[in-house]
């Protein structure tokens, strides 16, 4: 059966069946927002400050409160003027501060004080002056909100990832995450046909020389997700038998247990923000037979790791974008709207088919917003690099050794004349100048031609 972990702190608890399953008690319906989703890994988030994040469609602030030692997440606006926040502070108290009033927030949510009301005033202790909590889990590296009702939120499952439960330390895990311009059930789908790699990633993952028939199979499916297998596997069978879970509503993985490379996992985790809109968490645990592939990966800094990532999901980000937009156009079943006459995409609808019978839409009846231009949908800065702590702190040191080379090559050409090296110092720092310059570029911008059309 598909299962994942229990929102509790001991490992061997993790996989205790809980009280509830996600998507709600109606057997017909899956209610999106009865679910508990990520929002940010762990090594992302500074205790200093307040951290806007968007679920389904709601403003959040999300917080560190030194008292509990937890982070909170709270609806991002202030009951007293709406002000959010998340544009506020974390007081000299630990407590959550509004930036227009002062207003202040414990963790649970009560106002804790109001600066313009009289020493015996009661105003804070209304239930008008509170903000509404979700509930917060860590786990695996991440920070999980529930989205739905508080009350539920303890007994149904957290979407943790099994084999990284395990105290196994032949695992080496690294992966990133990345804001996109389409829907989180468009991600889905992209992650779950296998078929598309050979083409869509030729010259970066794929090649285009492993295409071949793909018979899928669907080995079981309910309103918790489905489980399917492709038995020949990747690379006309190169390297064995790969498995597929999906589990509802936002996380799905690929596994491939090789000869040749051990025990491989593609996990992807997408997380609804707006319509159209998502954030994609992809995490890769190896168990690798040989121990030099597990030591490369160890030694990579997760910086240019994820470099190379965001130009992975450059590959199909654009043509992801509008798919999604002729899809909503054409306003009828998926299966009206695209011709799949092979077996290669039978996951696909397999996951149109549930979601139609669960009615699993995050934005029933909403529009998509207006399409993006190329330069937009290629940016990295805001989509990834603002976000990402090592990305972030990479570029400004690249950003540093730029400012330094250039203050050293003038002054060594100010004094090239008196020196024996004569312009060859200046001429060398040129060069390294340009060359961190190519590199400052890949964390503001995508390449514009994909590697498949070179």
């Amino acid at each position: 059966m598909l299962s994942f972990g229990n929102p509790v702190k001991s490992a061997p608890d993790q996989f205790i069946q809980p009280a509830l399953n996600p998507g709600g008690a109606d057997p017909q319906v899956f209610a999106v927002a009865e679910a508990w989703y990520p929002v940010f890994y762990l090594a992302d988030l500074d205790p200093k400050q307040p951290h806007p994040f968007t679920l389904l469609g709601a403003d959040l602030v999300i917080w560190w409160d030194q008292a509990a030692q937890q982070w909170r997440a709270f609806a991002d606006q202030c009951p007293h003027r709406l002000a959010r926040l998340s544009e506020g502070r974390i007081a000299e108290d630990g407590l959550i501060e509004c930036p227009y009033h002062g207003w202040a927030f414990q963790g649970d949510g009560r106002c804790d004080r109001i600066p313009q009301q009289p020493e015996q005033g009661k105003g804070h202790l209304s239930a008008r002056a509170c903000v509404r909590s979700y509930p917060t889990f860590a786990s695996q590296g991440l920070l999980f909100i529930y989205a739905g009702e508080a009350e539920n939120a303890a007994q149904v499952k957290v979407p943790t990832i099994p084999v990284l439960e395990a105290q196994d330390s032949d695992w080496v895990c690294f992966g990133t995450f990345r804001d996109l311009p389409y829907d989180a059930t468009t991600l889905l789908e992209n992650v779950l046909d296998a078929s598309h790699l050979p083409f869509t990633h030729h010259r970066s993952v794929g090649n285009r020389a492993n295409a071949a028939p793909m018979e899928l199979e669907i080995i079981e499916s309910s309103k918790q997700g489905f489980r399917g297998t492709w038995a020949e596997g990747p690379r006309r069978g190169k390297l064995g038998r790969q498995d597929t879970y999906f589990v509802a509503p936002n996380l799905m993985w690929h596994e491939i247990n090789s000869e040749q490379l051990g025990r491989t996992l593609t996990v992807v985790y997408a997380t609804p923000t707006r319509k159209g809109e998502c954030r994609l968490f992809a995490r890769f645990p190896f168990k690798f037979k040989a121990k030099l592939p597990r030591l490369i990966l160890s030694l990579t800094p997760t910086w240019y790791s994820h470099l190379g990532q965001n130009a992975i999901l450059e590959d199909d980000q654009i043509f992801l974008h509008h798919q999604e937009r002729y899809l909503a156009a054409k306003r009828s079943r998926y299966s009206q709207s695209c011709y799949l006459p092979t077996a290669a995409d039978r996951y696909v609808s397999e996951f149109h088919q549930w979601l139609d019978q669960f009615q699993a839409q995050a934005f029933p009846g909403q529009d998509l917003p207006a399409a993006q231009t190329r330069t937009e949908l290629l940016d990295r800065y805001h989509s990834h690099t603002s976000h990402c702590q090592s990305c972030r702190g990479a570029l400004q040191n690249i950003q540093r050794w730029r400012l330094g080379i250039a203050l050293g090559s003038g002054m060594a050409l100010v004094a090239a004349p008196w020196h024996d090296l004569g312009y060859l110092l200046p001429a060398i720092g040129g060069l390294i100048w340009w060359g961190l310059g190519q590199l400052e570029r890949r964390f503001y911008q995508g390449r514009a031609i994909p590697p498949r059309n070179l």
